[in-house]
């Protein structure tokens, strides 16, 4: 992956955007944007939108959520401690002992998640799986009127960890799921730009996917794709303990992975593989019986219907602070994208 590109990447990674606030990562994504398409937008709801050729007949869509998982203030006790809420799907059991960023009006806060030391532990207690409700973050505060000099009921939180590189071009990051959604459809934007195809391109960074898919679902209405393609991650099968009966079997580095099923459209589905096929792109396929839990599911029954796709980007450790996902898969991905929309006719039908 060129610098230029990894930078924006990591820059995306390390911005927070936590479900439902005001998301940095999105201006970041603006920026970037800015460079490549013929316009770029943000509405009201705070989903960002690259058009290229606007002018064309045929609307297509791509959607990668920017916001992450995360926490909220919910209360501060006498002593100072702050209680708090998960903001997403989040595993109580990976809580304990984290360090967080806490984003207040005054800036970013540190602060660490408590519980009660091992030594201090009856034994029925050791084999208790952790409740947020039981948790707390200790922010350093005297009592309650110091920590509300710092903080704010509502104040939203996400894991500390920073993006770091891992062995044979694999990097580790809070956030993965989705911000490379959110840089792949950027950078389908970059590699287009300058190039011969007779689609309007609407690639849109969306935001609160991870509380409803609503980002997706208010910026699809406006756009009225007639091709809408969701670039999200999937579960990965590589690593031990991965049950391939269920999940498919999908491994890191070995390309975006493709979808097949009720949330796909048929023709959609067709070409994304024959346009990897084409151009060399490597892919792994997996079968969804029932709607995805992803952007494409909203974007599939918006208005009369779009023809909907999904490319997903293979993620070990999702929903925690340290989810892995492959450079060369990304890079695959935003090239994957850029073929489909060249390849695709004014005169496409996607009726099944």
């Amino acid at each position: 992956m060129r610098k230029e590109s990894q930078d924006f990447l990591r820059k995306l990674l390390e911005s927070p955007s936590p479900s439902g606030y005001e998301q940095p990562g999105q201006k970041v994504v603006r920026q970037y944007m800015e460079r490549f398409a013929d316009e770029v937008r943000t509405d009201v709801h705070g989903n960002v939108i690259g058009v290229l050729n606007p002018a064309g007949k045929l609307r297509v869509m791509f959607a990668g959520h920017v916001d992450e998982i995360g926490f909220m203030v919910k209360h501060v006790n006498d002593q100072g401690y702050i209680y708090f809420a998960a903001i997403g799907g989040v595993d109580a059991n990976l809580v304990p002992g984290q360090r967080l960023s806490i984003y207040t009006e005054k800036g970013t806060l540190l602060g660490v998640v408590g519980k009660k030391a091992i030594h201090l532990m009856e034994p029925e207690e050791k084999t208790k799986a952790a409740k947020l409700e039981s948790l707390w973050i200790d922010i350093g505060a005297k009592n309650k009127k110091d920590a509300q000099k710092m903080v704010a009921i509502g104040d939203p939180i996400t894991f500390a960890s920073k993006v770091e590189n891992l062995a044979n071009n694999l990097i580790v990051s809070r956030g993965t799921d989705d911000k490379v959604g959110s840089f792949v459809v950027a950078e389908t934007l970059r590699l287009l730009n300058g190039q011969k195809f007779k689609a309007a391109v609407y690639s849109v960074s969306t935001v609160q996917e991870e509380i409803g898919l609503r980002g997706a679902k208010t910026s699809a209405y406006g756009i009225d794709p007639h091709v809408g393609v969701a670039v999200d991650v999937g579960f990965c099968s590589d690593y031990p303990g991965a049950d391939k009966n269920t999940l498919g079997d999908v491994s890191m580095g070995k390309g975006p992975i493709l979808h097949r099923g009720p949330n796909i459209n048929p023709v959609v589905g067709k070409k994304l593989v024959e346009t990897a096929k084409k151009a060399k792109i490597p892919y792994q396929m997996v079968g969804e019986p029932r709607a995805t839990g992803t952007d494409a599911n909203v974007i599939q029954i918006s208005r009369a219907g779009v023809a909907a796709g999904l490319v997903s980007i293979p993620n070990r450790y999702m929903h925690t602070p340290v989810e892995v996902v492959s450079l060369n898969d990304l890079e695959n991905a935003a090239k994957l994208l850029a073929e489909f929309v060249k390849g695709l006719s004014e005169r496409v039908d996607f009726t099944p």
